[in-house]
């Protein structure tokens, strides 16, 4: 996900998480061989059947690309990867709410039993050992031959409107530079002016690299596994580039740019990790296949 609560991915979804007691800062398609339909009921009411044969994995139906109902999302393929490499059948739980709930109303209820794409650390759950590192990217024309890679380049000043997602780090350096309140009024524009105060409100990824390809906005900032598919197939040419790691408050403290990946399990499951990390290491040539294919640049993993 590329947020964690407390470290950096989603600054301000942290607060809302914390509220309702998380701690989380939040090629072709190999589509699911299974998938479990979840009715859209209160989480407690759900009871997915349970077989030891299958991997249960936790997944919000509509959170593109990440994960999508019809397993076309990024993160779905890469747990049928992982499911297959565990020679478990993939079984998808769904979840009509945003992803940034699948660890309180799903996974800690035990309705299933893993979320993919987990930033390494998060403490909400156990995470297994690294699959892929990446972080967040500047996405402009490709016809302004822009090279921006730092939140210091005294060219962000000129680019005009940046297209952010909300809570994200993205968004608290934009406040950092003093470019927030020129910026303010158009970000709420993508999404009708809809508060994200009091509910979880983002931008479609979609919608922003739009913007950019039309001239509407100068430039956008995202986490790229949520923007590195729509770079790709847009029909203006884009040029997404990974920012340097190096961009830091007034006060000095660091604000994270790049992220290690995780899956997540229940925080006593340790025989479920230990059998996801081995897996891990078995799937990990088509993990990364499906990564490059998506368009994802990757980074060496640091532990």
């Amino acid at each position: 996900m590329g947020y964690l609560l407390l470290a950096p991915k989603r600054l301000a979804v942290a607060a809302v998480l914390a509220c309702s007691g998380a701690s989380a800062f939040a090629a072709s398609l190999g589509l699911p061989s299974e998938t479990a339909a979840v009715a859209s009921r209160p989480a407690a009411e759900i009871q997915p059947p349970q077989d030891s044969k299958s991997l249960r994995i936790c997944a919000a139906k509509k959170q593109p690309p990440l994960s999508l109902e019809d397993g076309s999302g990024l993160e779905n393929r890469i747990a049928v990867e992982l499911a297959e490499a565990m020679d478990l059948k993939p079984q998808f739980v769904w979840s009509d709410r945003p992803a940034i709930y699948l660890v309180r109303d799903y996974l800690d209820k035990k309705l299933c039993d893993v979320v993919i794409g987990l930033d390494a650390g998060d403490p909400r759950v156990g995470t297994s050992d690294p699959y892929y590192r990446t972080g967040y990217v500047f996405i402009t024309r490709a016809d302004r031959n822009l090279d921006i890679k730092s939140w210091s380049d005294p060219r962000l000043g000129g680019l005009g409107r940046i297209a952010v997602p909300f809570g994200s780090p993205a968004e608290a350096l934009l406040k950092e530079r003093g470019l927030y309140e020129e910026d303010m009024a158009y970000l709420y524009s993508l999404v009708n002016f809809r508060s994200a105060r009091n509910e979880y409100t983002q931008i479609d990824p979609a919608r922003m690299t739009a913007e950019v390809a039309s001239g509407a906005a100068g430039a956008a900032v995202a986490f790229a596994p949520d923007i590195a598919r729509y770079v790709k197939e847009s029909s203006t040419q884009l040029r997404m580039t990974m920012l340097d790691d190096d961009a830091v408050k007034a006060n000095g403290e660091k604000i994270p740019q790049r992220f290690n990946q995780s899956v997540g399990v229940r925080r006593d499951d340790a025989a479920l990790l230990q059998r996801v990390n081995s897996a891990l290491v078995r799937a990990k040539p088509k993990i990364d296949a499906i990564l490059q294919a998506e368009g994802v640049p990757l980074l060496p993993i640091v532990k």
